[in-house]
């Protein structure tokens, strides 16, 4: 499956272990959540870069003590219309502030990208045959926007301001 990373195509070096299935020894790896608790000790003392894999109905709050430990987080969408990804990376980003890779999977396509974006996202793993200039297309698209959120471009209200404060 392809994989979109900061903007460009990129080699997924992420092996995404199941609950019961053994680790490989070497390379990064990305665990469940409950795999996570339930092994937590063996999966502290590897060497290897860990990564966490949460489903769409788990919360952000349950892990927040151990975020320091993760390089990549994995948020699954179900179904594209399932928003609980959207808020569990804004709380990781903004309020928690994970700076790792933050990797929306699952039913991920063109028209959420940009949203997925604006929230924090800036890996995604595509299973439809998205490429990486409709990615760039749809993350360009709109320009001016209400709310303000973790992404770089300035709300309207910023825009305003500074249009005003330049008078």
């Amino acid at each position: 499956m392809p994989l979109i990373k900061n903007g460009a195509i990129a080699e997924d070096v992420w092996q995404f272990a199941t609950d019961n299935e053994k680790l490989a020894e070497q390379g990064p790896v990305a665990v469940t959540l409950a795999r996570w608790r339930r092994d937590k000790a063996l999966l502290r003392a590897r060497s290897e870069p860990l990564g966490l894999l949460m489903l769409s109905g788990e919360r952000v709050d349950d892990i927040v003590a151990d975020l320091k430990e993760f390089e990549l987080i994995a948020l699954d969408f179900p179904t594209f219309r399932d928003g609980r990804p959207y808020s569990a990376a804004r709380l990781l980003r903004e309020r928690y502030g994970f700076a790792g890779e933050l990797r929306a999977m699952g039913d991920v396509s063109r028209d959420q990208f940009l949203f997925m974006y604006r929230c924090g996202f800036n890996a995604f793993q595509v299973t439809n045959g998205e490429t990486l200039e409709a990615w760039l297309r749809a993350v360009s698209e709109i320009s001016i926007w209400y709310q303000p959120t973790n992404d770089p471009r300035a709300a309207l209200s910023v825009l305003r301001h500074r249009q005003t404060a330049a008078e």
